[in-house]
């Protein structure tokens, strides 16, 4: 609708102009969020001495009401999606994934996309869940295995206040590859990225005003808690940035899986697309302004990320009641099995304390010579004090019994050069001490290794305490497919049980394990 304004002198019309009705004009709003990962209940923000807590999703659905609430009373719409990675964590994993869609219904999602850890649990125990979602859950380019089927519904249309958003969900290769156990994957395929985004915006782009992609790719997210304070172990948007600029036609990119929190999104120069990222856990809410006006035009305004303060927000007592029902029909997680004598903290590309410790519980309690884990099987932290079965299921949430792995001498020196490259954070070690020099060339940086105190002798076979995931190459630890593999009767979280319920109160061990020479 236009109105008009006339001139006239007397009975003389001078000038006729027409000015479109500011009511013809709709300004909408676009709620994201990304990697999640079941961290339910808020998380001391240690980093901070002005805010005590962060997170948790009761808080954030709080958040997520108060927003869309104060958008929509002002004649705003409000769109909400997520990219992915809902499942992980102890609560998670004992529903097989049913509460992470219970509790997303909850928060009215619109869309998310497919995230590697919607596979934890295996093919099948996702696709059973799935149907519980009352949002649409995407993804364009996996598909079954000598087939053209997709494995999920790769787009969606969401019309709501008369604007229409075509949706597209795509995962990267790296996370499909490399973060995925590969038998989470089997009998999957995964389509180019870009080519399939593409196909799938010219299916759209005609019948919605705007496509938005939910992106699950990029370099693999670093597990440090206080990882928004600091910039080193960022793991960055390429993948997104790189799509940005080979796009027609898209609203918007909203990523996931490297959590590179960005406080306001990033607009590719070529293309204008922005891109938004939170720094998953649920830690903050990313708020993105558009406006579409008479002729059908969307315009991006604005964008930013909102912290969770969790002291500021009441907690949504729906969401507090699902989670209490799947603790109490879950009742051994609320069990205390030890007591920690000081915080065990992650790191991502250094020694940590709580790797340190999982890899002595690991060597201790399956003999092996060497335990190991890899800093991001570690999902959580270990407070001081009182340690409940939840806190060490959600520290390693993931199935699968340790395997013991014999490898050579020769194999260990290339498995340590690998670990060195820090493709996906810092290896964490037990039983052996490495010296290496960060600043040389990878595949030269290791400069002298022991185990048992001795240097490693390259006729000597050594046997090395490690999860299922890393027995089976993932994150590129591809060496351990090449040795002598057999089960250690123990999964992954009951050689850390096994720790704290045989010690009255467990000492974190200190660092000094690695030595960086040219750190020193």
């Amino acid at each position: 609708m236009n109105f008009r304004v006339y001139c006239k002198v007397g009975s003389v019309l001078l000038c006729l102009i027409n000015f479109p009705s500011l009511a013809e004009t709709t300004k909408f709003t676009v709620l994201h969020t990304n990697d999640i990962e079941s961290v339910y209940d808020p998380v001391e923000k240690v980093w901070d001495d002005e805010v005590d807590y962060i997170g948790g999703i009761y808080k954030l659905a709080t958040l997520m009401g108060n927003k869309r609430d104060d958008i929509t009373d002002k004649g705003g719409v409000v769109f909400t999606f997520d990219s992915g990675d809902i499942f992980t964590g102890a609560l998670s994993k004992a529903s097989k994934g049913k509460l992470s869609f219970d509790l997303y219904n909850e928060m009215e999602f619109d869309a998310m996309a497919v995230g590697n850890h919607e596979f934890d649990y295996g093919q099948k125990a996702f696709v059973e869940a799935r149907p519980r979602a009352n949002f649409h859950v995407l993804n364009s380019n996996i598909i079954y295995k000598g087939t053209d089927i997709n494995f999920a519904q790769p787009y969606a249309i969401i019309e709501r206040g008369g604007i229409r958003i075509g949706v597209i969900g795509v995962m990267g290769v790296d996370a499909f590859i490399n973060t995925m156990s590969s038998s989470s994957r089997k009998g999957l395929d995964l389509l180019d990225p870009l080519e399939t985004v593409n196909k799938y915006i010219d299916v759209l782009k005609s019948d919605v005003d705007m496509i938005v992609i939910l992106t699950h790719q990029n370099r693999t997210a670093p597990m440090q808690t206080n990882k928004e304070n600091d910039k080193s172990v960022l793991r960055g948007y390429h993948e997104d940035y790189a799509m940005a600029g080979k796009l027609k036609n898209v609203g918007a990119i909203l990523g996931g899986h490297s959590d590179n929190g960005l406080n306001k999104p990033v607009i590719h120069p070529e293309t204008g697309i922005p891109i938004s990222m939170t720094f998953g856990q649920g830690m903050h809410l990313s708020i993105l302004n558009f406006e579409k006006d008479e002729g059908g035009n969307v315009t991006y305004i604005d964008g930013y990320l909102e912290e969770v303060v969790s002291d500021e927000l009441e907690s949504n007592e729906k969401m507090v009641n699902l989670i209490d029902k799947e603790r109490n029909k879950f009742k051994k997680l609320a069990e205390v099995v030890g007591v920690s004598d000081s915080f065990a903290y992650r790191l991502y590309f250094s020694e940590s304390n709580i790797g340190n410790l999982i890899s002595d519980s690991r060597r201790i309690y399956t003999g092996a010579d060497v335990g190991i884990i890899h800093s991001g099987g570690i999902r959580a932290d270990i407070p001081k004090g009182k340690v409940t079965y939840e806190v060490l299921n959600n520290v390693l949430p993931f199935d699968g019994n340790l395997k013991i792995v014999t490898l050579t001498g020769i194999q260990v020196k290339e498995l340590l050069e690998y670990a060195l490259k820090v493709r996906y954070g810092q290896m964490q070690v037990s039983g052996m001490e490495l010296v290496y020099d960060s600043s040389k060339p990878e595949g030269k940086r290791l400069v002298s290794a022991t185990i048992g105190e001795e240097l490693i002798n390259d006729k000597i076979e050594y046997t090395f305490a490690v999860d299922q995931f890393l027995a089976l190459g993932g994150d590129g630890y591809t060496i351990f497919t090449e040795g002598k593999t057999v089960d250690s009767g123990l999964s992954s979280v009951e050689s850390l049980v096994n720790y704290y319920q045989e010690y009255d109160v467990v000492k974190v061990p200190g660092l000094g394990r690695q030595i960086d020479l040219s750190k020193k």
